[in-house]
């Protein structure tokens, strides 16, 4: 029995890049529709909206689905349509930003069939726009979650 493709719509929001930020994701499948959402204290716009799509793969129950990416992030959907991602790999994500996440994104990327698409964001698609409402008020949550991978430039210099 083939199963119906998944539509990912997805997007990340910071305040102040860094700052807080927060990631939504809205995943359909015929009649059934589900929505995520996360906020996290210090982060960056780029590892919200890479973490939105991976979290809305990660969601995603069964093995070789068919998913239709749909996000806001140039960084995202070019990284893997114009495959830079995969050349990152081969060097081992060597001084790569967010190398833990784009780990992370490959070995959920390969268990299905993903398609993306850039679309133009704060541009009225109905989708794209709920999902930014979401990112935005998971940003502004009195919870937010540290953001373990992230590493400021102070973060990264050594005093050595």
């Amino acid at each position: 029995m083939k199963r119906p493709p998944i539509y990912l719509y997805t997007d990340g929001a910071c305040s102040g890049n860094p700052g807080p930020g927060g990631y939504g994701v809205i995943l359909r499948c015929g009649e059934l529709e589900r929505e995520i959402s996360q906020g996290y204290a210090n982060t960056t716009n780029n590892r919200m909206e890479l973490l939105a799509v991976i979290t809305g793969l990660e969601a995603i129950r069964w093995e070789r689905a068919e998913v239709e990416v749909w996000s806001d992030s140039s960084y995202v959907v070019d990284a893997v349509e114009k495959e830079w991602v995969f050349g990152w790999e081969k060097k081992h994500f060597a001084k790569k930003a967010n190398a833990d996440l784009w780990m992370r994104f490959l070995a959920v990327y390969r268990r299905h069939h993903v398609r993306f698409h850039w679309i133009r964001g704060h541009n009225g698609h109905p989708e794209n726009e709920r999902c930014d409402a979401l990112a935005v008020a998971a940003a502004a949550s009195p919870n937010l979650l540290p953001d373990p991978g992230y590493q400021s430039a102070d973060d990264q210099q050594s005093i050595f």
